[in-house]
């Protein structure tokens, strides 16, 4: 009997194609938008998290903004960052804008950094060839340089420019390496830089304090005691004047994009929902519709000895029937759109098997309550009140 009662609700369902399809339309947007929004928002997400893993989770990166008094970090501060515990590394950072010539060809405002040889040795994918800074450059301030991609190509034109000289800012430096060319969130500012060892960048810009340091955990689990005591070091450094520093940790920075993207997708799903419930409502009519409709033939299968249960089965299948299709057409329409949407701003395509789930489960559900008042309405039926209506 239930088969039986599976076949008539898909032929009554297939038989009014115009009207079935009109009733499913809600469910159908509102499954797509669950599935574009929510996919769209984890693709970004997911681009997002990339970017700032990808800068450096496992480091803390001071921002050194000064005071009257001092005007940025120095080398004896320096060293105290690096003494404390679970700290594996130290790299300050120094910038300026120069000009750089090689054999007569030269470029305009590029980036001059300097670091030292713990820069060199914790980041990942930064060497295209030659050597990065040492401790013996750091100690002697040597004239030597590693140059960004974009400058290689435009001044050596394929010559290889490890052991060229180059004068940068007047000034004639060994190149010593060149750098991978990235469009990374890290790296990327490195096509058109040129870095080299910080000591010799503060005779270079003619300085003795240090903008930005980024400091290095061995682990980041201790990331809060090391932060608690970056900071009593670097209130002793300026004077405990709280805008003489920033600190900048990517793991907090992790956890807040997870946190508000958490959100986003739940508000998002919220409203998408909407959709649904409307879709829900629409199902609902038509069933009372189809109800009113079909009053006779609901008399004379009573009367024939149908079973009340039998008959809500019915068209509770009718309505669970519409709410899946609706449902998987909304995940084809939805997946397709989020696929065309991550192509255009170039973030990468996931469709999450949990989302799918989420979004053909929940109509279906809706299908279930929306469809339960018609069927039961359908099924207290009195046989002679219906047959009375012929």
């Amino acid at each position: 009997m239930f088969k039986e009662n599976i076949k008539m609700s898909w032929m009554n369902v297939i038989q009014n194609k115009m009207r079935s399809f009109l009733t499913i339309l809600g469910i159908v947007i509102g499954v797509a938008s669950i599935i574009a929004l929510i996919t769209i928002v984890q693709g970004a997400t997911s681009e997002v998290t990339n970017q700032v893993s990808a800068f450096g989770v496992d480091k803390i990166t001071v921002q050194a903004k000064g005071t009257p008094l001092k005007q940025g970090l120095m080398d004896n501060d320096i060293n105290k960052l690096a003494e404390i515990e679970h700290v594996s590394g130290v790299s300050p950072t120094l910038s300026g804008q120069t000009s750089v010539v090689y054999s007569g060809k030269a470029k305009e405002n590029v980036s001059v950094q300097g670091k030292n040889d713990v820069y060199f040795s914790k980041t990942a994918n930064l060497l295209e060839a030659g050597r990065g800074i040492n401790t013996f450059d750091i100690e002697s301030k040597n004239k030597v340089a590693l140059i960004g991609a974009n400058i290689a190509d435009e001044l050596f034109w394929g010559v290889n420019p490890v052991g060229k000289e180059l004068l940068i800012g007047g000034v004639t430096y060994n190149v010593i390496g060149t750098l991978q060319e990235s469009s990374g969130f890290s790296n990327g500012s490195n096509n058109d830089a040129v870095i080299i060892p910080y000591t010799t960048a503060m005779s270079f810009l003619g300085t003795r304090y240090i903008s930005s340091v980024d400091v290095y955990m061995d682990d980041s689990n201790y990331s809060e005691s090391i932060t608690s005591d970056m900071e009593r070091v670097l209130n002793q450094a300026f004077n405990y004047k709280e805008d003489g520093f920033s600190i900048i940790n990517m793991q907090d920075m992790l956890s807040s994009i997870n946190q508000i993207t958490s959100m986003l997708t739940v508000m998002l799903a919220g409203i998408a929902s909407i959709s649904l419930v409307v879709g829900g409502i629409g199902i609902m009519n038509m069933m009372l519709v189809s109800v009113t409709e079909r009053t006779t033939e609901i008399g004379l299968r009573k009367a024939l000895g149908a079973e009340p249960k039998k008959i809500q089965q019915q068209f509770l299948l009718e309505s669970i029937f519409l709410s899946l299709i609706g449902g998987i057409l909304g995940f084809l329409v939805g997946s397709f759109i989020a696929f065309v949407v991550c192509m255009v701003i170039g973030v990468s395509f996931s469709l999450s098997i949990s989302t799918v789930l989420l979004a053909v489960g929940f109509s279906a559900g809706i299908g279930i309550i929306f469809g339960f008042a018609p069927a039961r309405k359908a099924s207290r039926l009195n046989p002679i009140d219906a047959l009375r209506s012929v």
